[in-house]
């Protein structure tokens, strides 16, 4: 028997998952967290969190589920629901530990220099290089608009639109063209 086999529901099992679920039916919790806690763990384990906000960052999106599990509406979008609530989650507790204030000074670590070695800036200056040829290979239009999106100075549409001649509904199809001919000539050179 191939394997798929095993996991077919009975008909109509699916349309009360949700609402058992709701009522706090155990059987139907067991199902979900068996059938859905790999998905959890794969979205949370994305974020890159330490293991103990990892956890939970799991355990609040199971919580999330219990206060909201009379509110969704079809069990074939359980899966995409506890998908984008594990990665608010995390998202909430990244955004948690930024904004937690404390000083690196405070907990004893010592800061690493996050300064480019001469390597790097070796490459960096290389590649800036390479850029800027491949820019000025850029037809006029979309050269100058290169130059008013990602210059020292970033134009705003208006600006742009007066000066380079761009309509405003056309400058953003017009760089996605400019940024896809580089790509193209990096990916070729």
């Amino acid at each position: 028997m191939p394997a798929h086999v095993s996991t077919l529901r009975p008909p109509g099992e699916e349309d009360t998952l949700l609402p058992r679920l709701a009522r706090g039916d155990s059987t139907a919790w067991r199902e979900v967290v068996t059938r859905y806690e790999r998905l959890v763990r794969a979205r949370v384990r994305g974020f890159r969190l330490q293991p103990a906000d990892a956890e939970d960052a799991v355990a609040a999106t199971w919580l999330r589920l219990a206060q909201n599990a009379d509110r969704i509406q079809h069990a074939e979008r359980l899966a995409g629901w506890l998908s984008t609530v594990a990665g608010r989650e995390c998202l909430r507790l990244l955004d948690r530990s930024a904004h937690a204030g404390v000083p690196v000074e405070d907990v004893g670590l010592a800061v690493a220099d996050t300064a480019p070695g001469p390597e790097q800036r070796a490459l960096d200056a290389d590649t800036a290089r390479e850029l800027r040829g491949l820019v000025a290979s850029l037809p006029r239009r979309r050269r100058l608009l290169i130059a008013a999106l990602f210059g020292e100075e970033s134009w705003s549409y208006d600006r742009i639109s007066a000066d380079i001649g761009i309509p405003t509904g056309s400058i953003g199809p017009t760089r996605a063209r400019a940024l896809d001919q580089l790509r193209a000539a990096l990916a070729a050179g």
